[in-house]
């Protein structure tokens, strides 16, 4: 199966269906390591930004959400 054949197919998955892929994606993710991730040069301004929030995370860690809160945001807006 083509990568374009499962794209097309995704949208007649049903919500667990979906969910299923989605985990089995993060499941290669964590496996794969940085292999996903985009190699690609960051530019100044997006730089900038991310020293930006790294100061702000230094300044008070307790002010963001931790990964599971994050997770569990992102899941409960995708149940359907």
């Amino acid at each position: 199966m083509s990568k374009a054949e499962i794209i097309a197919g995704l949208p007649s998955l049903n919500p667990e269906e979906r969910r299923e892929v989605l985990d089995k994606l993060c499941q290669l993710e964590r496996i794969a390591g940085d292999e996903w991730i985009d190699t690609t040069n960051l530019t100044d301004t997006e730089k900038a930004l991310l020293e930006t929030r790294l100061a702000a995370y230094q300044e008070d860690p307790e002010a963001g959400s931790s990964w599971e809160e994050v997770e569990d945001r992102l899941r409960s807006r995708l149940a359907p």
